[in-house]
């Protein structure tokens, strides 16, 4: 039996951690939240994350900052951005460097669920 994927949500909204949380689990997903960009980096957690889901706007570091500084350090992590503030050149600019989906806030869970498993999809591929 494989193990699930695991699926780490950094946001600094409580109830978007909350909702998605339970949203993958319902799906059969593993997940955890974490709060602020640095608190997923220390979590020791990162090589174990299947699919990275991020804020494009938190405090201290963006959504797109994390997703690259992930990559310098040689885990890219199949990433989602989601926001609240939709920008044509923030998701042309995620998308260059590699964000697997850029999703305004409120998205439909179906859209989520859709780029995570393409998102999964990927990381198997490589």
């Amino acid at each position: 039996m494989s193990a699930k994927p695991l699926i780490s949500i950094v946001d600094d909204d409580e109830w978007v951690r909350a909702t998605t949380i339970d949203l993958l689990c319902s799906m059969g997903f593993a997940a955890q939240a974490f709060e602020q960009p640095n608190d997923f980096l220390n979590s020791g957690d990162i090589r174990r994350t299947s699919c990275l889901i991020a804020d494009m706007r938190m405090p201290g570091m963006t959504g797109l900052e994390l997703y690259s500084k992930l990559v310098e350090s040689g885990h890219a992590i199949p990433t989602i951005l989601i926001t609240a503030f939709p920008d044509d050149r923030d998701r042309a600019r995620a998308r260059q460097s590699g964000v697997r989906c850029y999703l305004a806030k409120p998205f439909k869970d179906d859209e989520l669920l859709e780029c995570i498993r393409a998102a999964l999809r990927s990381a198997e591929a490589n």
